[in-house]
C-alpha cells in the first residue's frame, strides 16, 4: 500500500493501521512510490520526451520529498508498539540504463523490502489514460508484451528487488498479443525462483481498471506455483479505505491453483 495521496505523517499511517486491523490482516507493507522523491528525479528523465509524461510529472506530489523524510516516518513509526507488524520498502520504477545509479542510491538505505516495478515500455508508460495514443495505437501489442516479460527478465536478475511488482499488469486494458505467452511464464518464473524474488499478486487491476483477474492470471500463478515461487498480496491501497480491498479472494484463487 502507498501513501502516495497523503503525507509522511504518523497519523496518516494509523490510518492504515486502523484499516488493516478492520479487515483482519496482522501484517502490512508500506512503500511509495520513487516518483515522490526527489533522489529519483533522474530516473524519469527517458519520459519527458512525450509531453503528456513530463506534464504528468510536473503534477502533484511528484518528487516533493526526500527520502530522508520517508526514513524519518519509517524510525517513529517503528519506535512505537503497533497492533500489526508494519514493514516499509520501496516500488522501484526499473529502467535497465538506471541500474548502476539505483544501485549506489539504494545501498545507502536499509528498507525491509524492494520493489521493482515496470511502468514503460522504453520511455512510454502504459498504464496511463494517455497511453493508447502513445504506446498501444501505436506499436504491435506482441511487441509491446515481449519488450514489457524482457523488462520483467531484466528486474528480476538485477539483484536489485525482493519483489517483482504485478508482473502481470500490462493486461490491464484487456489488450492481450497474438501469441502464447507460457513460456514467457515459465522464463520469468525461473527468474524469480533463482534469485528469490517474490511474485506480486496484485488486487489493483481488478478493482480500478475493472479486469475480470482479481489477481495474476490463473495460467501465470499455476507457473509460479509449479516452479515454487514465493508469491505476495497486495491491495494496492494508494488510500485506507482499499486496505486489504479483494485480498481473501486473490488468497482463495491461490490457494485453489494446483
Amino acid at each position: 500500500m502507498h501513501l502516495e495521496y497523503g503525507p509522511l505523517e504518523m497519523d496518516y499511517v494509523y490510518e492504515f493501521i486502523n484499516k488493516a486491523i478492520e479487515a483482519g490482516i496482522d501484517e502490512i507493507g508500506i512503500l511509495d512510490h520513487t516518483h515522490r522523491f526527489r533522489e529519483f528525479m533522474p530516473l524519469y528523465d527517458n519520459l519527458r520526451f512525450i509531453d503528456k509524461q513530463d506534464q504528468w510529472l510536473k503534477g502533484e506530489r511528484k518528487f516533493c520529498n526526500g527520502l530522508d523524510e520517508y526514513i524519518d516516518l519509517i524510525s517513529k513509526v517503528k519506535s512505537q508498539k503497533l497492533p500489526i507488524m508494519v514493514k516499509f520498502g520501496l516500488e522501484v520504477c526499473y529502467v535497465p540504463e538506471c541500474e548502476d545509479f539505483l544501485k549506489g542510491l539504494l545501498d545507502n538505505y536499509c528498507f525491509d523490502f524492494l520493489v521493482g516495478a515496470i511502468h514503460s515500455i522504453d520511455g512510454r508508460l502504459y498504464d496511463m489514460p494517455f497511453s493508447d495514443e502513445i504506446l498501444w495505437k501505436v506499436f504491435n501489442p506482441d511487441d509491446i508484451y515481449k519488450r514489457y516479460y524482457e523488462l520483467c527478465l531484466q528486474a528480476a536478475n538485477s539483484g536489485l528487488f525482493t519483489q517483482l511488482a504485478h508482473p502481470d499488469t500490462i493486461k490491464m486494458f484487456n489488450i492481450y498479443p497474438s501469441y502464447d505467452l507460457a513460456s514467457t511464464y515459465r522464463k520469468l518464473a525461473q527468474a524469480l525462483r533463482d534469485n528469490d524474488v517474490e511474485a506480486e499478486c496484485n488486487t489493483g487491476c481488478h478493482y480500478r481498471y475493472h479486469h475480470n483477474d482479481v489477481g495474476l492470471s490463473s495460467e501465470l500463478l499455476k507457473v509460479l506455483k509449479e516452479y515454487g515461487v514465493k508469491i505476495v498480496t497486495a491491495s494496492d491501497a494508494h488510500r485506507p479505505a482499499d486496505v486489504g480491498r479483494c485480498i481473501r479472494e486473490a488468497e482463495l484463487l491461490i490457494n485453489d491453483i494446483d
